[in-house]
């Protein structure tokens, strides 16, 4: 599967609808790294572990810039100002959601001769993600 067609939305607490946000050209990996936990004992012959809590690294979407009335940056930067806690819901083509909230920060993207200027999304999780799979 192409990751073409994949959808990021997002949620204020007040709504009960998802909104598109529209722009969106690169995103993270999803899902996390637990972190290995050294459990080694003084008897041990090798290094034994476990796995502690996950990490699931830096959450980063990649947008198109446009900065309209009605754009995703003024959206995202609004939301960004105010620290708010919102809910975001990635979408894949197959129709798999993965579900989170998070509070968020918007950086626009420096320039040079022939390069697009973007802005990037970073998000700071305040809830485990929820991977809902399709039904059909």
């Amino acid at each position: 599967m192409l990751a073409n067609g994949i959808t990021l939305a997002m949620k204020k607490e007040a709504e009960s609808t998802f909104t598109k946000l529209l722009g969106l050209k690169e995103v993270p990996e999803l899902g996390v790294d637990p972190e290995k936990v050294d459990n080694t004992t003084l008897e041990d012959k090798m290094k034994h572990s476990e796995l502690g809590i996950g990490d699931p690294g830096d959450l980063a979407y990649k947008f198109k810039w446009e900065n309209d009335v009605d754009s995703s940056y003024r959206k995202l930067r609004a939301v960004s100002d105010t620290k708010e806690t919102v809910s975001f819901e990635q979408t894949f083509p197959d129709g798999t959601k993965f579900h989170f909230d998070a509070q968020c920060s918007v950086k626009v993207s420096g320039g040079g001769v022939n390069a697009a200027i973007e802005y990037t999304l970073n998000l700071g999780l305040q809830t485990d993600i929820v991977v809902v799979d399709p039904t059909a």
